[in-house]
Formats: C-alpha cells, sequence, structure tokens
C-alpha cells in the first residue's frame, strides 16, 4: 500500500513567488517606461543624438540605484516590524503561554475547527514550534513572505536595468529624426510582454495583464513627449 506522502497528488501553485515577481515586474515596467519617456522627452525637445544617449544612460543609472534604495528601505522597515513582533510573541509565550495557547485555539475555531480540535492542534504545534506557529496563524508570517531587504533592492535594481536597457538599445540603433516614434512603439511591445510574461507566470489574465501595463505606458510616455515638444518649440 502506498504511504500518504505517496498518494498524495502535486499541486504547482503560485502565491509564493508573489513577492519576487512583484518586484521584478515594477522594476522592469519602470525601467521601460522611465528611460523610453526620458528618450521620448528629451528627443521631442530636439536634442542631439549624443546627448539622448546620455541622458538614457544616465537614466537608467538613477533609477536603478533609486528602485534598489528604496526597495531596500521599505522591506527593511517591514522586516524590522516582523522583528518586533515576534519579539513581542516570545516575551508573551513566556510570560503566559496557556494565554497564548487559547488564542491559537480561537483561532482556529474561526477557521472551522470544533473546540476539542483546535486544542489538540494548538498544542501540538505549540510543542512542535510554538513562536512558529504563532507568527505564521496569529500574525501572518511565514518563510515564503518574510521580508529580505538585501534579496528585494537587488532584485529592483536588476529588473529595472534590464528594463531600462531595452529603450536604450532603441537609442542606439534607430535614426535620430524617427527616434520618439521608434522608441514609443517598440517600448508598448516591450510593456505588452512583460505583461503577458507576468500574467503566465501568475497565472492570471494575459489581457488584462498587457492592457493595464500598456495603457498607464503609452500614456507616461505621451505626456513626457508633449512636455518635450512644447520646450523644444518654446526653445
Amino acid at each position: 500500500m502506498k504511504s500518504f506522502h505517496q498518494r498524495a497528488h502535486s499541486e504547482h501553485h503560485r502565491t509564493h513567488r508573489v513577492g519576487s515577481l512583484r518586484a521584478a515586474v515594477l522594476g522592469a515596467n519602470d525601467g521601460i517606461i522611465s528611460t523610453a519617456s526620458l528618450v521620448a522627452g528629451v528627443a521631442a525637445a530636439q536634442a542631439s543624438h549624443t546627448s539622448i544617449l546620455m541622458t538614457a544612460v544616465a537614466g537608467m543609472a538613477a533609477g536603478a540605484m533609486s528602485m534598489a534604495a528604496g526597495e531596500f528601505v521599505s522591506v527593511y522597515s517591514q522586516a524590522d516590524t516582523e522583528a518586533a513582533d515576534l519579539e513581542r510573541e516570545r516575551a508573551e509565550l513566556h510570560a503566559d503561554p496557556d494565554g497564548e495557547r487559547r488564542e491559537l485555539v480561537a483561532i482556529y475555531m474561526r477557521r472551522g475547527l470544533d473546540r476539542t480540535l483546535s486544542l489538540q492542534v494548538a498544542t501540538q504545534l505549540m510543542a512542535h514550534d510554538a513562536l512558529a506557529a504563532h507568527a505564521r496563524d496569529e500574525l501572518g508570517i511565514t518563510e515564503a513572505f518574510s521580508a529580505r531587504p538585501l534579496q528585494a533592492a537587488a532584485a529592483s535594481a536588476a529588473s529595472f536595468s534590464a528594463g531600462a536597457a531595452l529603450p536604450l538599445l532603441v537609442v542606439l540603433v534607430a535614426p535620430t529624426a524617427t527616434l520618439v516614434p521608434w522608441t514609443m512603439a517598440t517600448s508598448i511591445a516591450f510593456l505588452a510582454l512583460l505583461g503577458a510574461c507576468a500574467a503566465r507566470i501568475g497565472d492570471t489574465s494575459v489581457v488584462k495583464s498587457v492592457w493595464r501595463v500598456t495603457f498607464w505606458g503609452t500614456l507616461a510616455m505621451g505626456i513626457t513627449a508633449a512636455i518635450g515638444t512644447l520646450f523644444g518649440t518654446s526653445g
């Protein structure tokens, strides 16, 4: 007879990817839109090809560092909050273990278990690892979703740079006279591809993801190009 673990079917969920997917998509999306918008705005203002190229390179470097710093600070704040909550929970477990067990029992009863089974589950989980049980079921802190500042910062910087490199390549190969339409058209295509990839990885609607990403990206680039044209004409 097969054991329970042998009989258990394999399931493939995407929830554990949410954190890294969010950082990667946000970084790449910002990289494409920010750099393409800079290029479109400066090119529309009739700047030289060298100036446009330098603007794109500077925008990519500054954006990557900004994304990394912002993500690091944000996630580090989350990590500090989680650490403080865990330390508080550790102290409460030491001071009043019976009260903490009752908290778990109440949580499991709210989830649908009867009191006897809730007490059994709470007792066994606390005997195994009381802090982990309370972190997961009372505080909502799990290993898959715990804050990792350095990892988040590196992922954001790398994804931003990858996204920004795409409009930069267009600047290198496209003629200066038609740089604005080339940049906008290719960036919209890049954004659509990014939205489709994110939807596939997250197992969500491809159409909704592509529409959402391309609409806001096109709007941002269009406004920047219009401002560049206005200032270029005024100059």
